[in-house]
Formats: structure tokens, C-alpha cells, sequence
């Protein structure tokens, strides 16, 4: 059964096309920096959001027109994994992402649960193996269910824990079938609302104990995908342990799981963390854990997480930027953690709003790789800290220098070279240069 009869296969038609069911920028042969634009994006589809997502909100029920809502249970989750090879065939998109939760239905037990999944994970293996499309992360939604309230790998009670455990061993088997290249980790509980009831150093040790739990056992099914952790700094809990990347850095580091773990870096979430995407992503790349992306984008009149897709080009030119500097994802990806707006509720809106993303990071991509190629900021901060190659600098710089032959310097140097400006808004008018040129 087709569910998107209206669509067609959606193709590259240059910036000059007014087709709105057409790629603008997008094109993924063409080359960039050495690779082509597939290569370098490896866009996803996020199940939650495209396929499960009904488009209500705490003020009104849902609106989204899909083909499978007058389904229930197993048929519906049967009919999303229809849609879901037809959508990624006319989008041109290679991977998609999942939680346990998106496709299959809890059922009364977990049992059942494990059932209802492996009925299904049979069918996206089917379609898998038909279409080319992989798997490019999956996850156990340990969030939703009432018996989370308190938490997960953070729980204040041990049989939620063992729950929890379970789901996360099923989901590395679900990864292992389906050749997923990643597993991530999104501690939607996992924190406190207030520190009178919470021992906050047991909840961080056990979520430790966890991840440990989740590396050993991957070793033993033989799952080879890279672990990923998803900070976020608040909602639903008020203060979220994996605030940001720095946060998460600093306790993968405690509890020695930096080697096998990286960052998925979500653009909507480093808003609520009170910094920019392009900050996050810095942080994780200078310590070797850039790993993936959800990409999207918040409204910063709202306070929450909007999820909105992205469109806006200095975002993406400067996320882009990072990533090249990176050398790339590696098994990582860019995943559209994003959802249509309510009132884009006909299913022709999910495909235009994929279409917007993915021209947006495709010109983010080819600009960002011709400031690199051109060395625009590079240069200009070579010569901003070029005092550190050489003299008292280079002293500083291999471990040479000492407090007191500082101090020594400091005293004997009647003319300290002077400062020089930083030129912020030149940058700026740069960058909007490369932007607006390309």
C-alpha cells in the first residue's frame, strides 16, 4: 500500500527550480571537499517525529493526517514500516532512527513487548534488505512509561532499574539484527526536580553502572556500533545530569567510558543549555568525541524544545564548519530530530519539511567547506595567537616556561606587546560573504 500517493521521488533540480517538491541545493553526487554530499550528510529520518508524531500539544489533540491513523496496536505498527521505506525511497534519504516505543506497541508485559518488536524488527529487516536503507541508530525509549517517573539508569528503585536494563539489552540485540552503526543514549529522566529527596551521587554511579553494563554486553553479542550519549539540559526533569557536552564529557571521563562512548549533539538542545550549536559541537570535537547530530532548531521566544526543522543557513554553514574540521561522523550521521508545526498537519508536509533541512545543511556544507578551503578564519586566528610560537610564548606553550621565569619576564619587559582587535564583526561580515556569494 502506498501512503504518500501524492509524492513522487523527490530530486535535485538546481536553486533556479520553483518545483516545491524538489532539492534546491541538495545533490547528493555532487562532490564537496573530496566527498560526495551523501557521504558527507548521511541524513536520517527520525521515526518518532515523521512516522509516530500526531501533532498535539498540552492545549490540543492531534491533527496530523497520515494514512494509518484509523489503525491500532501491531497493524498500525505494521503500516509504519510500509510508510517508512516509501517515505526514505522518495526522499532519497539513506538511514533512519528509531526507539523501541516508535515501532511496536508495549503490550501488558514485557514480554510481550519483546515479541511485538522482534515481529517487527523482521519487517524492517525485509525492507532493509529490499531497499538499501540502514539502520542509522536505534534506542529504548525509557522516558514515557509511568514507571519512569523517577528515572531510569537513575531510578530510586531497583526492579525500574532491571526494567530498564532489559530494554537497553534488547535494543543492542535490535542493533546487532538490524546492523545499526550506532546506539544512543538519551537520559530523558534521567535527573531530579529537587535535591531534598535525590542522592545524586548514587543515581550518577548507577547510570554509570549502566552504560558499563550496556559496553560488556555489546562486546558479548558482538554488536560493533559506536555508543553515543545525547546531553540535554532540562525538560522534562528541571536539571537533566548530561547538561551539555562539557557535563557529559566530564562523566564519561570520571567513570573511564570516554573510549567508548561519543556525543549526539541535538542544535535544539544546546539552546536550552544557554549556548550555541556551533559551541556544543567545538567542545566535543577539540576532545575526540564528536560522533553525531540531530539536527533542527529552536524559536528563541519559546522556552521549550520546539524541535523545529532547520532552516537557517549561518546555523548550518558554522555546524558544517565543525564537522569538516572533524574529518567527518565517522558511523555518525545527521538525523532530522525534527517535527512539522501543527498546523502542517497534510502528509506532503513532511516531505517539504525534509526538503528545507536538507538544503539547508547541503549550503551550509559547500560554504562552510570553502571558508576551510580558503583558511578565512584559520589564518586570522594563526596570526591572533602568534605570539605562543615563539619567545616567551613558545616557552608557555612546551611546558618550558615557569612562574618564576614569567614573573622574571614580566619584570624586564618594559614593552609588552600591545593588543590587537579581534575584528569580531569583520568575521561576521565575512561569513555572511561566503554565504551570500555562494
Amino acid at each position: 500500500m502506498a501512503y504518500f500517493e501524492t509524492v513522487g521521488k523527490i530530486s535535485y533540480e538546481g536553486s533556479r527550480s520553483t518545483n516545491p517538491f524538489a532539492f534546491k541545493f541538495y545533490n547528493p553526487e555532487e562532490i564537496v571537499a573530496g566527498k560526495s554530499m551523501e557521504e558527507h550528510l548521511r541524513f536520517a529520518m527520525a521515526y518518532w517525529h515523521t512516522l509516530t508524531a500526531g501533532g498535539s500539544d498540552p492545549f490540543g489533540a492531534e491533527t496530523a493526517i497520515r494514512g494509518w491513523n484509523h489503525l491500532t496496536g501491531m497493524d498500525k505498527a505494521k503500516a509504519r514500516v510500509e510508510a517508512t521505506f516509501e517515505f526514505l525511497d522518495k526522499m532519497n534519504l539513506p538511514y533512519y532512527c528509531f526507539h523501541d516505543l516508535d515501532i511496536a506497541p508495549e503490550g501488558e508485559s514485557l514480554r510481550e513487548f519483546h515479541s511485538n518488536i522482534d515481529t517487527i524488527v523482521d519487517l524492517l529487516g525485509q525492507g532493509m534488505k529490499t531497499s538499501g536503507k540502514k539502520l542509522l541508530w536505534n534506542t529504548a525509549n525509557m522516558f514515557t512509561n509511568p514507571r519512569y517517573v523517577h528515572g531510569a539508569g537513575s531510578a530510586c528503585n531497583a526492579d525500574v532499574f532491571a526494567h530498564a536494563a532489559a530494554q537497553v539489552k534488547k535494543g543492542l540485540e535490535v542493533g546487532k539484527l538490524l546492523g545499526s552503526e550506532n546506539y544512543v543514549f538519551w537520559g530523558g529522566r534521567e535527573g531530579y526536580e529537587t535535591l531534598l529527596n535525590t542522592d545524586m551521587g548514587l543515581e550518577l554511579d548507577n547510570i554509570a553502572r549502566l552504560f558499563t553494563m550496556a559496553v560488556d554486553y555489546a562486546k558479548e553479542i558482538g554488536f560493533e556500533g559506536q555508543f553515543l550519549i545525547e546531553p540535554k539540559p532540562k525538560e522534562p526533569t528541571k536539571h537533566q545530569y548530561d547538561f551539555d557536552a562539557a557535563t557529559t564529557i566530564a562523566f564519561l571521563q570520571k567513570y573511564n567510558l570516554d573510549k567508548h562512548f561519543k556525543l549526539n549533539l541535538e542544535a535544539n538542545h544546546a539552546t536550552l543549555a544557554g549556548h550555541t550549536f556551533e559551541h556544543e559541537l567545538r567542545v566535543a570535537r577539540i576532545n575526540g568525541m564528536l560522533g553525531s547530530l540531530d539536527a533542527n532548531q529552536g524559536d528563541p521566544l519559546l522556552g521549550w524544545d520546539t524541535d523545529e526543522f532547520p532552516v537557517n543557513l549561518y546555523d548550518s554553514t558554522l555546524t558544517l564548519y565543525e564537522v569538516l574540521k572533524n574529518g567527518g561522523l565517522g558511523k555518525g550521521g545527521i538525523n532530522f530530530d525534527a517535527k512539522v508545526r501543527r498546523p502542517s498537519f497534510e502528509p506532503d508536509d513532511l516531505f517539504l519539511a525534509h526538503i528545507a533541512g536538507m538544503d539547508t545543511y547541503a549550503k551550509g556544507l559547500k560554504v562552510a567547506a570553502k571558508l576551510i578551503e580558503d583558511r578565512v578564519f584559520e589564518n586570522f586566528i594563526d596570526k591572533r595567537y602568534s605570539s605562543f610560537t615563539e619567545g616567551v610564548g613558545a616557552d608557555i606553550v612546551s611546558g618550558k616556561a615557569t612562574l618564576a621565569s614569567l614573573s622574571e619576564y614580566a619584570l624586564n619587559n618594559e614593552n609588552p606587546r600591545a593588543n590587537q582587535s579581534g575584528r569580531q564583526e569583520y568575521l561576521k561580515a565575512t561569513l555572511n560573504q561566503y554565504i551570500l556569494a555562494e
